[in-house]
C-alpha cells in the first residue's frame, strides 16, 4: 500500500492550505485514515483521524481550524487547514489503517510526508 501526499507549502499566518493523500496498491479495505505531524525537535502527534463511517477526531490544538474528510471510493483523505499559525509548521504525513486481503491483519501505512511552513 502506497500513500502519496500533496498540497504542502509556505503560507502566511492566518492563511489556509489543503493537504490531500491518495492510497493505492493491494487494498482490500481501509478503516481509519488520518494525518499526523512532526515539528523539528518535537514528538510526532496525531492531528486528525476519520473512520470509514465518517466520524472524526482532532487534537485540541487544531479543533475549529482543521477539517478532515475522505472519499472511500477513491481511497483518499484530505485535511483542510484554516487560520494557520506558526506553531502548525511541521512535516505532515497521512496514515491509513488497511487490510490487504480478506481476514488479514490491519496494518498502519504512512505517507512520505509533506512540509507545511507557516511564516510571514
Amino acid at each position: 500500500v502506497q500513500l502519496v501526499e500533496s498540497g504542502g507549502g509556505l503560507v502566511q499566518p492566518g492563511g489556509s492550505l489543503r493537504l490531500s493523500c491518495a492510497a493505492s496498491g493491494s487494498i482490500f479495505r481501509i478503516s481509519a485514515m488520518g494525518w499526523s505531524r512532526q515539528a523539528p525537535g518535537k514528538q510526532r502527534e496525531l492531528v486528525a483521524t476519520i473512520a470509514s463511517g465518517g466520524s472524526t477526531a482532532y487534537v485540541d490544538s487544531v479543533k475549529g481550524r482543521f477539517t478532515i474528510s475522505r472519499d472511500n471510493a477513491k481511497n483518499t483523505v484530505s485535511l483542510q487547514m484554516n487560520s494557520l499559525k506558526p506553531e502548525d509548521t511541521a512535516v505532515y504525513s497521512c496514515t491509513a489503517d488497511a487490510v490487504t486481503q480478506y481476514s488479514g491483519p490491519v496494518h498502519r501505512y504512512w505517507g512520505q510526508g509533506t512540509q507545511v511552513t507557516v511564516s510571514s
